[in-house]
């Protein structure tokens, strides 16, 4: 059995997002569940601009399948963690569940932009989470530092094996189970 096989039977099924049922969450704001708890911040200028501009990129490379979400609900086996990545991408052949939605599992990469208000959660709370869920990639990009952060190698700990910093300037490559995307990040803004 995999470390993704192992995660996904090991960890409860029960979405946070259901717990939170028929609750109409503002427009405007990033909704997430932490630790039971619904959280809601208004994007940033710098963060939505880092958003867009690697989005398209991603978007322009998944010609052979898969796509890419934005602030979209995704389905985690917790019933106290609810995130909507800023970007995530979606493996190819993926399929929504019952409730509409993707899960933890249809997920090859998980793009977080830090905020002030987010980076306790980004650099801590979601390494932890997603790496007990077998994310394969997940970046964090921290426009204030001007670096990404790659983790690699998820481990059923809560950690990853590897992390690469990749400062703005030079390419953010993501190798991907079947492909790799390149993210031009001399573009993005600092703040």
């Amino acid at each position: 059995m995999s470390h993704r096989e192992v995660a996904m039977t090991a960890m409860a099924t029960e979405s946070a997002w259901d717990v939170h049922g028929g609750v109409d969450f503002p427009r405007g704001y990033k909704v997430e569940i932490t630790d039971g708890k619904i959280i809601m911040t208004p994007q940033g200028e710098t963060q939505m601009k880092v958003i867009f501009k690697a989005a398209r990129q991603i978007e322009d490379q998944l010609v052979d399948g898969g796509d890419i979400l934005s602030d979209v609900m995704i389905d985690f086996p917790s019933s106290r963690y609810g995130y909507a990545p800023d970007l995530a991408i979606v493996a190819p052949g993926a399929e929504h569940n019952s409730r509409g939605r993707y899960e933890w599992h249809d997920l090859e990469a998980i793009l977080e932009v830090v905020s002030p208000s987010s980076k306790d959660n980004d650099f801590v709370l979601k390494v932890a989470l997603y790496a007990e869920c077998a994310i394969p990639l997940y970046v964090v990009i921290d426009p204030a530092t001007a670096i990404c952060t790659v983790h690699g190698s998820p481990q059923h700990t809560g950690t990853y094996a590897t992390a690469v910093r990749v400062p703005f300037g030079e390419d953010l490559v993501l190798p991907l189970e079947d492909r790799k995307i390149v993210i031009k990040t001399d573009g993005f803004p600092r703040g």
